[in-house]
């Protein structure tokens, strides 16, 4: 039987890189049973962040954790709202948002997948917008000054073989809070 994840957790650091791309790996995968999820792995095989949620077919509450299980955001659907809107949370917290993730809601350009608006202060700025497409594992994420920030790409076997669909890579530009 094959490991989860190759190496034992390790200490990540806050700041993983200020001045080299980071590629790491995710696997849509939950370490525990009967969760939805993605494990996500550093370029040596060590595991980084968890995301699950516990309610098998109901996705109103995620979980971004860290190796050793500590919950760093909850992502909540937001209730009554006509469309697709979700609040980011420090912790397990239920308090002050962080951020409000929305979806737009317009046919005529797809690509448009996410934005992300700052809760903070009286100023409900944009800071992230999210571009692409989920399905083809193709996204890409810009900040409020259209800086490229992150995006998801298929990963490939060092042959050009893909591995499908639940294994992907996610690349952080350098000077980036990871």
């Amino acid at each position: 039987m094959t490991k989860v994840y190759p190496n034992a957790t390790t200490e990540i650091p806050k700041q993983i890189s200020d001045k080299e791309v980071e590629v790491l790996t995710v696997w849509k995968k939950s370490l525990l049973f009967n969760c939805n999820g993605f494990t996500v792995f550093d370029t040596n095989g060590n595991l980084v962040f968890r995301v699950d949620n516990y309610r098998a077919g109901k996705k109103t509450e995620i979980f971004l954790m860290d190796a050793s299980g500590k919950t760093l955001l909850t992502i909540r659907r937001k209730k009554l709202s006509l469309t697709d809107n979700w609040m980011v949370f420090d912790g397990e917290t239920s308090a002050n948002p962080r951020f409000l993730v929305k979806k737009p809601v317009n046919f005529l350009t797809t690509k448009n997948l996410a934005r992300v608006i700052s809760c903070q202060g009286n100023n409900k700025e944009l800071m992230y917008e999210i571009i692409g497409s989920y399905a083809q594992r193709c996204v890409a994420v810009y900040d409020n000054r259209k800086r490229l920030v992150a995006e998801i790409q298929r990963k490939e076997a060092k042959a050009g073989v893909t591995f499908g669909g639940d294994v992907f890579k996610l690349i952080v530009q350098p000077e980036i809070d990871h």
